[in-house]
């Protein structure tokens, strides 16, 4: 996953038409996706990527930053029961990794959710929901085939004014789990 594999086009501010209801009820889930995901079987969670990205177009829109910002990116992999299930991406600014969100950088295999829910200073934006359309099997996406949708959403978080955006991507395999 980079950036520029990871941006939906466009974002929108509800789900798609048409999706059913569990997609719906997964997709706008409030609080800790993590908290839920631990509901439906054991959760591993990988680290594939830390490094300093220049931020996209894109994604400078939808985190209110110039583009080209140097962030702070990370990319981990989630899985249900060793089943791969969510792949998400993160970033801030390079600056608020060292300030405001340095501990985002320490991490390791704990979740964003360690560090999100226990301030109360910290804001969260409503969602964005998008899609992907994978273009080939080439291993962005954990054991999704070329074809294939994914379905995303994102939101930003405030600390002491620096933005996080986090954005979460429901791989086909996920659905088999949640509708057991």
């Amino acid at each position: 996953m980079t950036p520029d594999t990871a941006l939906p086009r466009p974002w929108r501010d509800a789900p798609a038409p048409g999706l059913g209801r569990v997609r719906q009820v997964w997709l706008q889930r409030p609080g800790a996706l993590t908290a839920g995901l631990r509901r439906l079987g054991e959760v591993r969670l990988t680290v594939r990527r830390e490094a300093v990205e220049a931020l996209t177009p894109g994604w400078a829109a939808e985190a209110g930053l110039p583009a080209g910002t140097p962030v702070w990116w990370r990319e981990i992999l989630m899985t249900i029961d060793r089943v791969p299930a969510v792949q998400a991406c993160s970033f801030t600014p390079l600056r608020a990794s060292l300030g405001a969100w340095k501990a985002m950088r320490g991490l390791g295999q704990r979740p964003l959710a360690d560090i999100l829910y226990r301030d109360p200073r910290i804001l969260r934006s409503g969602f964005r929901f998008g899609r992907l359309q994978v273009r080939r099997a080439d291993g962005t996406w954990e054991y999704t085939g070329a074809g294939e949708t994914v379905l995303a959403r994102h939101s930003v978080f405030l600390r002491l004014g620096q933005p996080l955006l986090v954005a979460e991507y429901f791989l086909p395999s996920f659905w088999t789990l949640a509708g057991r």
